[in-house]
């Protein structure tokens, strides 16, 4: 049956009647967020364990008409979800701001699809009253806008949780003359993977570091009504070796009065694999464990956090950063081993990430089939884990009786598995834009060949000829079709920059003056249609640094030039 998510029981007779409103009652006895739906000729009977599982029993009974051309199926549908959250997170700090109708209607799909919660992961994108220079060039969220948001989710039973980074990835403040005393490393470091950074993590002995965060909590938190708050404390590389600090820090964290009452997440990462270090968080704190690759332990790490006797959820993501085009089949057996690894060790909630690394370069419908299908198999692993997501997509996200748009979209998010480099976290596809100064054929891309490359390209043309013969009859439809072609031909455009490079030693420097005008031509073309495609969803806030990106770019084509040390890379490979 092609529904999203697929129920858990579905006994249909072949009979069809007429669609008509239900008959609602509440069953305290059916499990949490449950519903049964009764389907006859003499009328529509649902029963929820709650309003939460009346909601989900109407979205079903929705879809059900939809597959059936208005009519509806006889039968009877059972259902319940595995795990009690279900959650997205959308990165709304690494450039892009969605507007209020952008956030509004993704939230519509998602519950849907009946997801439970979303989160606005932020860094420096709120506009807190005594901060203005942090935020300024942001189009950031208001207070107003957050609490129109919070009721628009609740009417749908959407959980609205803030996510404010509290220890990490704080780079946005500490650029600034007025912060930067806060940072452990003022003049920078170099991570883990050797890249140079700007200072990124507060200082846990500077009480300065306490009293901001602290200010932020406070006025953030009064405008959300859920009693969950996620604090971050992700790769807070500085600190890395420290752990008394880290672990410090998180039970001041959770002493604070402006958390009283209320649950605290926090990624895993800095004591995942470490059951010494789990045995050591505070009470009250939730463990989110977070794996973008499809080989991942979430099985063990789950059973090590079990074992500690830690609340944890479990964290995949969409794989859309960092790829232009999505990495599909990584993404989807990302989001499933962690919904089994997550269910067999007791997670308490799913939270599907929605990252924008790296200046957000990726066009919302890219996101969309793992945003679906992670929804799909946290409700009920057991009937979602082989769910045609094609058709599902095709019926109820996209709207298009052609399916040909969500075959472009899929097919594009396998293009990168058409040639020999592979590694976590970024298409192999895209490093020339990511990191123009490394030569092609080696260091990331070692093994690329043209023979790959022209396979790639069939698959761009493909994917191209099927957007554009789709017809998605959402209000975004053509926006649809034109962020998928945009994706192909940027990518298009980066196979054709590595395809000139292989034919001489790698380097852009050495690929030949006309040849570089060319691409720089192509690409003036590409970054005008980015401006449009940015602002048809999103604030205007945060493009310029998103545009830097492709205009670094540029740069190496119009000059034959790149600058060794982009994105704090510090080496030409």
């Amino acid at each position: 049956m092609n529904l999203l998510p697929v129920p858990r029981s579905l006994e249909l007779t072949g009979a069809r009647v007429a669609a008509r409103a239900p008959r609602e009652r509440i069953d305290g006895a059916l499990p949490p967020q449950g519903y049964v739906l009764r389907i006859a000729e003499h009328g529509v009977e649902l029963a929820g364990a709650d309003p939460a599982g009346l909601f989900y029993g109407r979205t079903t009974l929705a879809q059900l008409a939809r597959v059936h051309d208005g009519a509806l199926p006889a039968g009877t549908v059972r259902d319940h979800p595995d795990l009690a959250v279900r959650a997205v997170m959308l990165d709304v700090s690494r450039d892009k701001v969605p507007t209020m109708a952008t956030l509004c209607a993704l939230v519509d799909r998602l519950a849907a699809c009946k997801v439970n919660q979303v989160q606005l992961y932020l860094e420096h994108t709120f506009a807190y009253r005594a901060h203005p220079d942090v935020h300024a060039s942001a189009s950031p969220f208001t207070a107003e806008q957050i609490v129109e948001l919070d009721a628009f989710c609740r009417r749908r039973h959407v959980e609205l949780v803030p996510n404010q980074n509290c220890l990490g990835h704080m780079n946005r403040w500490l650029v600034h003359d007025r912060y930067r005393a806060l940072a452990l490393a003022p003049g920078g470091f170099v991570d883990p993977y050797g890249i140079s950074r700007p200072p990124m993590t507060l200082d846990p002995a500077n009480p300065g570091s306490l009293a901001l965060v602290r200010e932020l909590l406070a006025e953030l938190l009064a405008l959300f009504t859920s009693r969950r708050v996620h604090v971050g404390l992700d790769e807070a590389w500085e600190l890395a070796g420290r752990v008394d600090e880290f672990i410090g820090w998180v039970a001041t964290l959770r002493s604070l009065p402006e958390l009283d009452g209320r649950e605290m997440l926090v990624w895993g990462d800095m004591v995942s694999g470490r059951p010494d270090l789990l045995r050591r968080l505070p009470d009250g704190v939730t463990v989110c464990e977070w794996g973008y690759d499809e080989g991942h332990p979430f099985d063990e790490r789950c059973a090590d956090l079990a074992g500690a006797g830690v609340p944890f959820w479990v964290a995949p993501g969409t794989s859309s950063w960092l790829s232009i085009v999505g990495r599909a089949t990584n993404a989807r057996a990302t989001c499933r081993r962690a919904a089994a690894a997550g269910r067999a060790h007791g997670a308490a909630g799913y939270l599907n990430t929605d990252w924008g690394d790296q200046g957000h370069l990726q066009q919302a419908v890219v996101s969309e089939p793992a945003l679906a299908y992670g929804a799909a198999v946290s409700w009920c692993l057991e009937t979602n884990a082989d769910l045609d997501l094609a058709a599902a997509l095709s019926t109820h996200v996209f709207a298009d009786p052609t399916g040909r748009l969500a075959e472009a979209v899929l097919a594009l998010g396998d293009a990168h598995r058409l040639v020999t480099p592979q590694f976590p976290n970024l298409s192999a596809l895209t490093s020339n834009l990511y990191y123009p100064q490394l030569p092609v054929g080696r260091s990331l891309t070692a093994g690329l060949t043209a023979d790959e490359l022209d396979g790639v390209t069939g698959c761009l043309d493909e994917a191209r000829r099927s957007a554009l013969g789709a017809r998605p009859e959402r209000a975004d439809g053509s926006l649809l079709v034109d962020e998928t072609v945009f994706g192909a031909d940027l990518v298009g455009l980066l196979v054709r920059d590595a395809r000139a490079r292989l034919l001489v030693d790698g380097r852009i420097e050495s690929v030949p003056a006309p040849a570089r005008a060319g691409l720089a031509r192509e690409l003036d073309a590409l970054v005008d249609r980015y401006r449009r495609l940015w602002l048809a969803r999103n604030r205007p806030g945060g493009l310029p640094d998103s545009l830097a990106w492709l205009e670094n770019l540029r740069s190496a084509y119009s000059t034959g030039r790149t600058d060794p040390a982009w994105a704090g890379l510090g080496t030409t490979g």
